[in-house]
């Protein structure tokens, strides 16, 4: 999931990135969301300056951590599955917290948000409606929200290939506006527990997915409201003298 405005921005000859080395192998007909490869400049700094680990060259943890920001340029910015390198398109599922798996066309149609943050939980109760985001609308929503990027790191690697279990944390800071919510300034982060299972070639066949998303919207729920008025306008003028913050709070993402 690391996206940001230097991944809108896209130049016509590949260009070569230090954790995604698949930028450097390219061949010329790769059909690109945004009319060539991103630049990942913006982020790559979040990286860097944030990450609690620094891995040793060659490491599986390298390795690993690599591997997964290839495998999310690839699902955000490659619009054909025969495209994709990370992956075996054949066998490739996406299963998040014990959901059904999403084929590898599933999750490039849905893109990385809406595929990761889909739930089967009541609408009412859902902090954020991926059946109503398109790929477009829930990458911009993000990027405004978290202007420097999403950045991702490995925490630890619990075991290796061919089933390689690993904990990660994703983080930015809340810069920009997230729908109805104002920026904080603040970072927002969350932990999760990834299992990836690979070929003899190291491409993906199917990942797990475990994390609580109701991290990551703490930090985006947190900022106030700018728009919320119309669905608490009865209860104010109900209540003329009620100064309870309950009134001014934001509802779930509409």
């Amino acid at each position: 999931m690391d996206k940001k405005n230097e991944q809108v921005e896209s130049v016509s000859e590949a260009v070569g990135d230090e954790y995604r080395s698949i930028l450097n192998e390219e061949s010329h007909n790769i059909e690109w969301r945004h009319g060539g490869p991103p630049i990942f400049d913006t982020v790559n700094k979040l990286f860097e300056q944030g990450r609690t680990k620094e891995w040793p060259q060659g490491s599986i943890e390298e390795a690993v951590q690599n591997a997964v920001k290839s495998w999310e340029l690839e699902l955000s910015h490659k619009t054909r599955i025969q495209d994709f390198k990370t992956i075996n398109p054949h066998k490739f599922k996406l299963i998040v917290n014990g959901r059904e798996g999403l084929s590898g066309e599933e999750t490039l149609k849905l893109g990385s948000y809406n595929a990761l943050l889909k739930t089967s939980m009541p609408k009412k109760f859902q902090y954020y409606k991926a059946d109503e985001e398109t790929f477009e609308s829930s990458h911009d929503a993000f990027r405004t929200a978290l202007p420097r990027g999403f950045a991702w790191e490995v925490i630890k690697v619990y075991s290796g290939p061919p089933v390689i279990t690993f904990k990660f944390r994703h983080w930015g800071y809340f810069e920009g506006p997230y729908k109805e919510h104002a920026p904080t300034g603040e970072m927002v982060e969350f932990y999760g527990i990834g299992v990836m299972k690979v070929d003899e070639s190291m491409r993906a066949e199917e990942v797990e997915v475990y994390y609580d998303p109701a991290e990551l919207f703490a930090g985006l729920f947190k900022g106030p409201c700018n728009n919320y008025s119309s669905s608490n306008s009865d209860k104010e003028e109900q209540n003329p003298n009620d100064t309870s913050t309950s009134s001014h709070l934001c509802p779930f993402s509409k």
